[in-house]
Formats: structure tokens, C-alpha cells, sequence
């Protein structure tokens, strides 16, 4: 097959050196979904191309590309850059975790659909300051369904009942109404975690506004949808213990 020379929009989020001056890098893109890049001589300090692969910089990026495998990155234009992350250490965190994490939902070359917006603007809100917190739940709880494992957060997975009482079920698959409380396993969750786990899931994060949350309540949303995670995806992410290290738990 013969390589095409195109222009993709995205983020690099991730890059590690290959070889002496080389750089293989990870582009989130609109176009082609996740591809991996080499730029040749991108350690050396005076390369073009040292400035299109810091991490988490945004732009056009000109590849060339067999639609598999390594791509190769030529150019780039219409850079931006966050160099406050390299000094905030909770956003860096939040930040390659939540990359890495939608990095193993998706094969390379995988078109991301909705999901493309979905890591693009939890980066832009945790960027500029928003809680980092709730918006990495929000795409944890978003990307289950990339992973295939997709709970039911807008009824009871039981009796399909929409408003009263809820807490998880994981054997279930989903929120189950207090009426079945008795008859399936479940998490045991305050109704007050349960109902911020529904809303997180279902709404769209470019509508999430400024919400303040209390510390409490937020970490019983997130040892539940770790649970959720454990149980339906198993993944040993590095990043998520550096995360964890990061925010103390």
C-alpha cells in the first residue's frame, strides 16, 4: 500500500524516545483515531520537529501514513501549548491517566467517534482549572462503553423505574430501584453517590457547568467506579497508580 501525506487535528498525549534522536509519539486525532508517530531526530535540540512533540500539544499534524503500523510525522501547524503542565503535577496526572486509559478502549486507526470530543474537552475543562476530579469520572464512566461493559444509569436495570432510590449493582450491570434492593447484589452506595454516578454518566460533559461537590462524596463515586472497573475491565494502569499517589488514596 502505498503512504499518504495528510494533514490530522488532534493531541499528542503521549512520547517516548526510540533509538539515539528518535521520538515515537501518540497522536489522539480526529481523523484516524489514535496513531502512533516516529519523528526522526526529534531529540536533537535543534530539530524542526522538536516543538510538535512536547506532550499535550495541540495542532495540525502533517503524517505520512500506511493506515497502519508506525506512522511518520513530517510536519505540523497551528501549535498550542500547555507549558503550566509541565508544573502542575495533579494536572499532568489526571491528564495521562485519563489518555491512557482511552488509549487502551481503542485499537490504533480506530475512528473515536463522540469520543474524540469527549478526551479533547475533559482536557480543555481540567486544563483550565475545573474540578480534575469529576471530570475524570465523567470519562471513566463514559468510556465504559468503549470497553463494551456500557452500564445502565437512566433506570432500573430490573423494572426500568427511572426516579426513586437507587444504588449499583455490578452483577447486574447497572443502577437497580430500592424495590430489588433485596434480590441482586450491589454496592451498598449512599443515594447521593449512586445518583452523581448516574448523572456523571449520562451527561454530556460540554454541558457540565461549575458544580462544587463534597470531598466525601466524590471519593465513595470514585472507590465505586473503581469497583466498576475491577470487575468489568481489569486494567493494571501505571498511570492510575501514579494518579493515585498523586491525589493521596
Amino acid at each position: 500500500m502505498a503512504a499518504d501525506l495528510l494533514d490530522v487535528h488532534g493531541l499528542l498525549f503521549k512520547r517516548q524516545q526510540y533509538k539515539e534522536a528518535d521520538l515515537l509519539a501518540k497522536l489522539w486525532t480526529k481523523e484516524l483515531g489514535i496513531v502512533t508517530v516516529i519523528a526522526k531526530g526529534g531529540m536533537r535540540p535543534k530539530s524542526q520537529l522538536a516543538a510538535a512533540v512536547l506532550p499535550f500539544t495541540e495542532g495540525t499534524f502533517g503524517i505520512l501514513t500506511r493506515y497502519k503500523g508506525i506512522s511518520q510525522l513530517r510536519t505540523y501547524k497551528k501549535l498550542s501549548q500547555h507549558d503550566e503542565l509541565f508544573t502542575d503535577l495533579d494536572k499532568n496526572a489526571y491528564l495521562s491517566y485519563l489518555f491512557d486509559l482511552a488509549d487502551h478502549a481503542f485499537s490504533e486507526y480506530q475512528k473515536l467517534g463522540e469520543y474524540y470530543d469527549l478526551l479533547l474537552v475533559a482536557f480543555d475543562r481540567i486544563v483550565a482549572g475545573q474540578d480534575p476530579e469529576i471530570i475524570t469520572q465523567i470519562v471513566q464512566l463514559q468510556l465504559l462503553a468503549a470497553f463494551g461493559v456500557a452500564p445502565q444509569l437512566g433506570a432500573c436495570v430490573i423494572c426500568g423505574k427511572e426516579k426513586g432510590i437507587f444504588d449499583y449493582s455490578i452483577a447486574a450491570g447497572g443502577v437497580v430501584c430500592s424495590d430489588h434492593f433485596r434480590s441482586v447484589s450491589r454496592l451498598h452506595l449512599s443515594p447521593k453517590a449512586t445518583a452523581l454516578i448516574r448523572t456523571l454518566g449520562l451527561l454530556p460533559i460540554s454541558r457540565l457547568g461549575e458544580i462544587q461537590i463534597g470531598e466525601d462524596l466524590k471519593k465513595e463515586s470514585r472507590r465505586a467506579i473503581t469497583q466498576i472497573y475491577q470487575a468489568t475491565v481489569d486494567l493494571n494502569l501505571p498511570s492510575l497508580r501514579f494518579l493515585n499517589e498523586v491525589r493521596g488514596s
